[in-house]
């Protein structure tokens, strides 16, 4: 197994940690982070989500440089992405936050599991493995940097009285839908024959 590829199921690997440490209720108490309480769990979340953040980065930029690309990765990474941001959206609704309504993260893991979809048939149907569109790549790094604003509380923002966390959550939202129309649109073909 190659590097990126190593990295990718790394990501995979972080994401039951990222979900135990917001399901399970521990009592780590709060830092102030500049004038911000956040739980030390949350906090230590949000650094599990920002490392395999950064792993999203790398693995690809990684299997570009070095001509590493294989089908498993442009299969397993974005569905590394997809179950990484859909854990973190529902956990965030799940957890009381605020700041994330159900509607949003439902539409947006309705998204997830469509496009997911759409691939495994155009998989099973051409033997090929579509790679992530630019629009699906814009859309992963809004809800990524949602979740970390979000799980740090606005805690940059927060002096600025800028809901940064809610104007990237709607900037995820309209890219996730504009992604998934794009995606169905150009593979369209898929259900020609359906009709």
């Amino acid at each position: 197994m190659n590097l990126p590829n190593k990295l990718t199921m790394f990501r995979i690997i972080l994401i039951p940690i990222f979900l135990f440490l917001l399901a399970v209720p521990m009592n780590l108490g709060s830092v102030d982070v500049v004038g911000t309480l956040i739980p030390v769990a949350q906090l230590l979340a949000a650094l599990v989500f920002i490392i395999a953040s950064l792993t999203d980065f790398a693995d690809g930029q990684i299997a570009r440089r070095q001509h590493l690309v294989t089908n498993f990765g442009k299969f397993a990474d974005p569905l590394a992405d997809k179950m990484l941001v859909m854990t973190a959206f529902i956990m965030l609704v799940g957890t009381g936050s605020e700041n994330v309504a159900a509607w949003i993260a439902a539409i947006i893991v309705c998204r997830e599991l469509a496009v997911t979809g759409l691939r495994l048939i155009i998989m099973e149907n051409d033997g090929e493995v579509i790679a992530a569109a630019w629009s699906g790549k814009v859309k992963t790094f809004f809800e990524m940097i949602t979740v970390i604003i979000l799980l740090l509380n606005n805690v940059f923002f927060a002096n600025l009285s800028i809901p940064m966390g809610q104007i990237c959550l709607y900037i995820s939202l309209v890219a996730a839908v504009y992604s998934g129309i794009e995606y169905f649109y150009k593979n369209r073909k898929v259900f020609a024959d359906s009709f």
